[in-house]
């Protein structure tokens, strides 16, 4: 019961927190696609709620280096008070460079200026990666101080999840080389679940889209694509360049081996794709069940009021839902990178 409790604050506070941001004037129509994006999407500061029309949000550091001027590094509140500041602007939303910080040239073109700012996403990686950190060491220390104890409540999920990553799937898929990559796959597991969690919290330091981040699920695949192939067998090569097939096949036209070659780039891009758009979808979902409430402010009391039961039981449905795709999704981003590396990790018949 306390647990349901939690779900249903975070769930209606997630509500409010939108609601907050939603238009309040009488006859003005709410615009569900940009609330949606301006949710999921990155930005220079880490909004927490509005007030009476007032947002509270916390500034971050921007840090620019212009060709024009050098290097700039001051805080993303002075563009609540200036359009304006050193030359750069946060592009319109209607234009090429929309929400990122830009700046315009001699010849009065808007030119992306090189961006090392601490976003919030970026933010959000280095609070969750430093928390995940913290939770691993604390259960380790306790295991070595009580090594012959049984764990319990939180400790004893954690064993859970580490032995069912790890027996269930690490030692199955990739074989007998598995103790050399367990290390990556248990950390690629805890770093997704852990971050889809985090993103679930709609309070501070949670609620950012960071696994939903096409640029944060690139580096994830190109990890596992590195793994792959710089530690693949020789017979894993010969493999994919010269296949067990008939040699009208292999040559004068190599056939198999350009879709061998190929495959090597589709697994890793699978994994990308797959772990980028779900999350962003299962979000975008609860997003917009939520704009439901709104939408229908304007159709009467008795549609929205019937329209905001029908639209909080569905987020309620949703979040509780989102909880297991945030562990389906790092449970299928490693079982697959693991059956890649076994895959890899083959030897020779003969």
């Amino acid at each position: 019961m306390r647990r349901l409790f939690y779900i249903l604050f975070l769930s209606v506070f997630f509500s409010v927190n939108i609601c907050a941001s939603a238009p309040t004037e009488e006859g003005e129509k709410i615009n569900v696609k940009e609330i949606i994006f301006d949710h999921i999407g990155d930005s220079y500061e880490w909004h927490i709620t509005s007030v009476n029309g007032k947002h509270i949000s916390i500034p971050l550091p921007i840090i620019l280096f212009s060709e024009q001027s050098g290097f700039h590094m001051f805080m993303s509140s002075v563009f609540h008070h200036e359009e304006s500041f050193k030359g750069f602007r946060i592009g319109e939303k209607d234009g090429k460079y929309a929400g990122k910080i830009v700046e315009v040239n001699a010849q009065g073109e808007e030119v992306r200026p090189w961006d090392f700012s601490l976003t919030k996403n970026a933010l959000a990686l280095i609070i969750n990666c430093l928390l995940l950190v913290f939770i691993v060491l604390w259960v380790a220390k306790w295991y070595k101080k009580k090594p012959m104890e049984a764990p319990k409540g939180f400790r004893g999920v954690m064993e859970m999840l580490i032995m069912s990553v790890h027996d269930d799937i690490i030692k199955p898929c990739v074989g007998k080389d598995y103790k050399k990559y367990a290390p990556y796959l248990l950390t690629a597991f805890f770093f997704i679940f852990f971050n889809n969690i985090m993103g679930l919290i709609p309070i501070f330091p949670g609620g950012a889209n960071t696994t939903g981040n096409i640029a944060v699920t690139i580096v994830l695949g190109l990890c596992t694509f590195f793994a792959v192939n710089i530690f693949g067998t020789k017979e894993y090569w010969k493999e994919i360049l010269w296949p067990e097939v008939p040699t009208w096949m292999k040559a004068p036209i190599p056939l198999m081996p350009v879709i061998e070659l190929f495959g090597i780039f589709t697994k890793p891009f699978a994994l990308i794709i797959r772990l980028f758009a779900n999350i962003m979808a299962g979000h975008s979902i609860v997003l917009g069940l939520t704009c439901l409430v709104f939408v229908t402010a304007q159709m009467g009391e008795v549609v929205n009021g019937s329209m905001t039961v029908v639209s909080v039981l569905f987020s309620i449905f949703m979040n509780c839902l989102e909880l297991l795709v945030a562990y389906i999704q790092a449970y299928v981003f490693t079982m697959l990178s693991s059956v890649f590396i076994g895959l890899s990790r083959v030897e020779s018949h003969h």
